[in-house]
């Protein structure tokens, strides 16, 4: 395969890669959160989140097969309510605990996924110099900081992956049941499609091997006497 045919594949692979990490990074489908229905007749609160904020959802029970079971599908018709995690004003002790374990991690985990972000920014304005002629030298950088994006999605999907393991494992919590979500999804997609994309690219910014280990050593040419 020509050296032109691998880097194509490659920025295609890195803009899949790059668009699903953004997505993850702008959404707050990360993980949903349920607690345990008591009663019928009521309403029982979900909840998804992402980085930025989190959304409760109010979702009226009246089945009675529903209690002692968790609070959901997320998808049934309620009550909305997004807050951006600087704007909690919490209440409840239990409250207090989420909105303060909230913002320990995802401000971590924001924080990384910024640089992951700023990364794909400087690989892609390397991959766009290397479109001229001669230019071939910056595939290196492009695929050093593509790569060092995917470590940093993975080390903000960690940080919230523990977040959510803080929340549940806790006495003091209302959720007893969680899943992750597509934006969880598309953030481990972006790791992988970088992290291999920006390998890749190192690979291919390689000097070519020779076939023979003696290739080099003939075609060098003779030292003057």
């Amino acid at each position: 395969m020509k050296k032109e045919t691998k880097t194509k594949i490659l920025f295609f692979v890195i803009l899949v890669g790059s668009v699903s990490m953004f997505t993850a990074v702008v959404t707050d489908h990360w993980a949903v959160l349920s607690p345990r229905v008591e009663n019928v007749n009521t309403t029982c609160e979900a909840a998804h989140f992402g980085l930025w904020r989190l959304c409760k959802k109010y979702i009226y029970i009246e089945d009675e097969e529903f209690v002692g079971k968790s609070c959901g599908p997320i998808s049934l018709p309620g009550e909305i309510n997004c807050s951006y995690f600087r704007h909690f004003t919490p209440g409840e002790d239990s409250e207090i605990f989420e909105v303060k374990t909230q913002r320990e991690y995802n401000i971590s985990a924001a924080a990384i996924a910024l640089f992951s972000l700023l990364f794909m920014i400087l690989g892609t304005l390397c991959v766009l110099g290397s479109l001229r002629k001669g230019k071939d030298y910056l595939y290196k950088p492009a695929g050093m900081f593509f790569a060092f994006a995917g470590l940093c999605a993975i080390i903000s999907v960690e940080v919230m992956r523990q977040s959510v393991k803080r929340m549940i494992e806790s006495e003091e919590t209302i959720w007893i049941e969680y899943y992750y979500s597509w934006s969880f999804a598309c953030a481990c997609t972006g790791f992988v499609l970088l992290l291999l994309s920006g390998i890749g690219l190192l690979l291919v910014s390689m000097p070519q091997i020779p076939r023979n280990p003696w290739e080099t050593c003939t075609d060098a040419e003779p030292e003057q006497i």
